[in-house]
């Protein structure tokens, strides 16, 4: 016997249904496994910065307590210097800071510190404890000018040319070999600019 299979269109339309139920579930995964795939194959340091090759924002912080230089957008140009956004709450930025003294001591270059989101005197006891490599250190307490620098968190460091511009900017804590091979040779290139 031969019988015809015929299907009504509420049965065709829950066959449907039922397909989708199961494709959705299989897309949505298969989306997510490529965006992780994509995710495991990039450097998180390596975000890119909007402010790249741009001006410096425009801010003035006051100084860190018992320094006595703040720290202003018209300190940053003249000369090439480095940027770095610190917290004495911050346990990333007590592993480079160490490096930073070994900067200042070289004189490579010159460091200017952004205190982010601290306690006066728990900023001003940390540099007092473990050295201050800074030559200015602005106090931004209510994190309001690290935003305008795109800062994701502390610590993150960045390179200013001479004409007050942004041109590199590296996410978490430095390493030997970061300024090594990346900060220095650039610091480098750019004085020659």
């Amino acid at each position: 016997m031969n019988a015809d299979v015929t299907l009504t269109a509420d049965e065709t339309l829950t066959r449907r249904r039922r397909y989708l139920g199961y494709l959705l579930p299989v897309a949505t995964f298969a989306a997510l496994a490529a965006l992780l795939g994509w995710a495991l194959t990039h450097n998180p340091r390596e975000i890119p910065s909007a402010l790249i090759g741009k001006p410096v924002p425009e801010f003035s912080l006051p100084p860190v307590q018992g320094r006595a230089l703040g720290l202003s957008k018209a300190d940053l140009t003249g000369e090439v210097s480095l940027v770095n956004v610190f917290a004495s709450w911050c346990a990333a930025c007590r592993d480079e800071h160490p490096l930073f003294m070994q900067l200042k001591a070289s004189g490579g270059v010159p460091i200017h510190g952004l205190n982010y989101k601290d306690q006066p005197d728990h900023a001003a006891r940390w540099l007092d404890t473990l050295g201050d490599p800074y030559t200015r250190t602005g106090a931004d307490r209510d994190g309001r000018v690290a935003i305008d620098w795109g800062v994701y968190g502390v610590p993150e460091t960045f390179v200013v040319t001479k004409d007050g511009r942004i041109a590199h900017k590296h996410i978490g804590p430095l390493t030997s070999k970061d300024i090594e091979a990346t900060i220095l040779p650039l610091v480098r290139r750019l004085r020659q600019q």
